[in-house]
């Protein structure tokens, strides 16, 4: 496997410190206190401004590229969708994965919306009116305990409890993404932890007998302009985490991801 250390070799390493001290205020105490690299997969990134970040569980390294725009903060998108699903699950506004809910027969953008849906479907299709509702069920008072318990981003539901996340009040950084989903694989998050494995399950994008990818896409449809992929991949006993944000869509976050991933030895089978 072409090692991901042959990308850092041609690299400035730099300390914790100096990557963030221009944006300490726009990051999570968490990455603060990491060891963080620069990394440069500019090539990538060509014909979009955005970042990629990728963390070590194992060596507690963390390589960026764009530190900037990792420690700028906007909103979550669908990649909310893995929070709404751990509060849900832990509250009871769905049962399991397999809960379903009726389409109400309103046209959507994407014709996949328009059937109805389990938790796990709504979270592969990134159905959005499936969360919206289980989010009313769930409730403001309870979903604002919630972030403000797992300290998500500016912790901000004030845009209303079916919107919040969606181009409105509630923003997290890239580097929050990172802090938040490397709880979650080592299931670290105040949820039960069948909760937690549930949704991990529900996250998986590709398994082969080499890895096993896990991920969430986010876009902002009000006008494509911000695109997320975060998640992490697991390569035998090696666990690492991983957020790409892009000024496009987060299907063009998840090709950027994955070609860097494969580009440098992650995803073989």
């Amino acid at each position: 496997m072409k090692s991901f250390l042959l990308l850092i070799g041609i690299c400035l390493t730099i300390s914790s410190s100096s990557l963030i001290a221009s944006h300490a205020s726009a990051t999570s105490s968490p990455s603060m206190e990491k060891d963080h690299h620069k990394v440069d997969v500019s090539s990538y990134f060509r014909d979009h401004e955005g970042t990629f970040i990728l963390r070590d569980l194992k060596k507690g390294k963390t390589y960026i590229y764009n530190e900037e725009q990792a420690n700028k903060r906007q909103t979550p998108e669908s990649t909310f969708k893995v929070v709404n699903a751990l509060i849900g699950l832990q509250l009871g506004a769905v049962r399991d994965e397999y809960d379903v809910k009726r389409w109400d027969g309103v046209e959507r953008a994407f014709d996949i919306w328009n059937q109805d849906h389990t938790l796990g479907s709504g979270m592969r299709y990134s159905v959005i009116w499936y969360y919206q509702d289980m989010a009313r069920d769930i409730g403001a008072t309870h979903m604002d305990e919630w972030l403000k318990k797992l300290s998500y981003g500016n912790k901000d539901s004030s845009g209303g409890i079916d919107n919040f996340w969606l181009d409105s009040s509630l923003e997290i950084s890239p580097l929050e993404q990172v802090d938040f989903i490397e709880k979650l694989v080592k299931e670290e998050l105040p949820f039960d932890q069948t909760i937690m494995k549930t949704v991990k399950r529900m996250m998986i994008q590709e398994e082969t007998n080499g890895y096993t990818l896990f991920g969430k896409t986010g876009t902002r449809l009000s006008d494509s302009g911000l695109g997320w992929f975060v998640g992490y991949i697991e390569t035998g006993d090696r666990s690492y985490v991983f957020a790409t944000k892009v000024d496009g869509s987060g299907t063009e976050a998840k090709t950027i991801t994955m070609d860097i991933l494969k580009e440098y030895g992650f995803m073989t089978e």
